[in-house]
């Protein structure tokens, strides 16, 4: 595994494939007070690509052309809080997307574990760490733990999509997850403009 890291934005030329795994981590959940730290970005090659976010930032024209390029497809677990981070804090809208977490909801029905280490442990025999994820995302310098947990929260989403679609085709719900992913980044928007905790849908 090869960690590259970047500041405030993506090296131009850098060609990530048709499917980039994406990740990001902020100073806390509540989306327009906790700021975007980092944006992590994997092509499924084994390595990752780390980009620090100044605080104060507003653009990256980098990330910025990868992630809403409608020729690449965003792999996220839990897209809905990503896009609402990149949205945020950059405003950046990805599409397409896909989502390892909404897909083990459909597909794994038989579990109520869906977190990433779950879904690593279960589907590819991997064991992440989740000991940084509590730390502080905006220090100025990274420590090598920091670095390497964010870069493991990209680095397997492609073989995870690999599994869960054949679980989502065998079940019959490959369309239906489809249509979860293709309203992701309207979620996302709603949780914005303030419908994070209403379900708009019930009666």
């Amino acid at each position: 595994m090869a960690v590259h890291l970047h500041q405030n934005d993506l090296p131009g030329g850098l060609d990530l494939g048709p499917a980039v795994a994406v990740d990001t981590e902020t100073m806390g959940l509540a989306h327009g007070r906790d700021r975007l730290c980092l944006v992590q970005l994997s092509a499924g090659d084994g390595d990752a690509h780390l980009v620090q976010i100044a605080p104060g930032q507003r653009d990256a024209p980098g990330l910025r052309a990868l992630l809403e390029d409608t020729k690449t497809l965003k792999l996220f677990h839990f897209a809905r809080f990503d896009l609402c981070a990149l949205r945020a804090g950059l405003s950046i809208v990805c599409a397409p997307v896909y989502c390892t977490r909404t897909a083990s909801r459909l597909a794994r029905t038989y579990s109520d574990k869906h977190g990433l280490k779950e879904l690593c442990r279960e589907l590819l025999g991997v064991d992440i760490s989740k000991q940084q994820q509590a730390s502080d995302w905006g220090a100025a310098v990274l420590t090598p733990e920091q670095q390497a947990y964010a870069a493991g929260d990209v680095l397997h989403l492609h073989a995870l999509k690999e599994k869960l679609d054949a679980m989502l085709a065998r079940e019959g719900r490959a369309g239906l997850a489809q249509a979860c992913f293709d309203f992701l980044p309207h979620r996302a928007a709603l949780d914005l403009a303030g419908w994070a905790g209403e379900d708009i849908f019930a009666h």
